[in-house]
């Protein structure tokens, strides 16, 4: 019998769908390059808009593990500040089995997740509205979000969004290094939770990189197309 709200045990990953759905971008999703302090878990969000004449945007998220002591990842340093709540989603085990996947995921719960810190975007018309600096403006200020009890808002990203990034805090006199190339880009270096960099794509889009401020250190701010 399965129960209404019960994942069954042989449930399937749903990152293999994600996998298949990725390949209706049209450019090469990008990611950053591999390093320690990053894992990537194929946590990646697919977003998309539709007019008559089919896709008219796609954007890609990339979220990553972040481990502080890579070496020794038992290390206490390289867990997650949580709340009581979160914390107990995580020990309370159900009385039933759970699939693999789903296990792992809310392992993972225990570490700091860098939610979709990379996005690719594309599309299909090119305007000012999908320039380098708007998109990485919009992504930016989406990040923020997740910052509301510093910034002293709501829980609610609907009651007041945390918008408080404009085009004039943009820096377009940057170089990023993308797949091993330097090319123009641009950065927001002037939040005080969040680093933002991104730049146009060789073959169309975007790419950018929004990092919480805190652990930039650790960080090796360089982009590459996702394997």
């Amino acid at each position: 019998m399965r129960m209404t709200g019960i994942l069954p045990e042989d449930a399937p990953d749903p990152r293999v769908e994600q996998v298949e759905r990725l390949k209706l971008m049209p450019i090469p999703v990008m990611g950053l390059v591999p390093q320690p302090s990053l894992e990537d878990t194929d946590t990646v969000g697919l977003g998309y808009g539709q007019d008559a004449r089919g896709y008219s945007e796609m954007t890609a998220s990339v979220t990553y593990t972040l481990w502080r002591n890579p070496t020794d990842r038992s290390d206490p340093m390289n867990l997650a500040d949580l709340d009581e709540q979160s914390r107990r989603a995580i020990e309370d085990v159900p009385p039933w089995p759970r699939p693999a996947w789903l296990v792992e995921q809310v392992e993972r719960m225990r570490y700091p997740q860098l939610w979709e810190a990379v996005r690719t975007t594309w599309h299909r018309d090119s305007s000012e509205r999908y320039s380098v600096r708007s998109v990485l403006v919009d992504h930016v200020n989406y990040i923020l979000n997740q910052y509301r009890h510093e910034l002293g808002l709501s829980g609610n990203p609907w009651d007041q969004p945390a918008t408080t990034v404009t085009d004039v805090m943009v820096n377009g006199q940057v170089t990023v290094l993308v797949n091993g190339v330097e090319v123009p880009g641009a950065e927001v270096n002037t939040d005080p939770f969040v680093y933002g960099i991104g730049a146009e794509l060789a073959g169309g889009g975007v790419v950018a990189a929004v990092l919480p401020r805190a652990e930039l250190k650790r960080v090796q701010v360089q982009f590459t197309t996702r394997g």
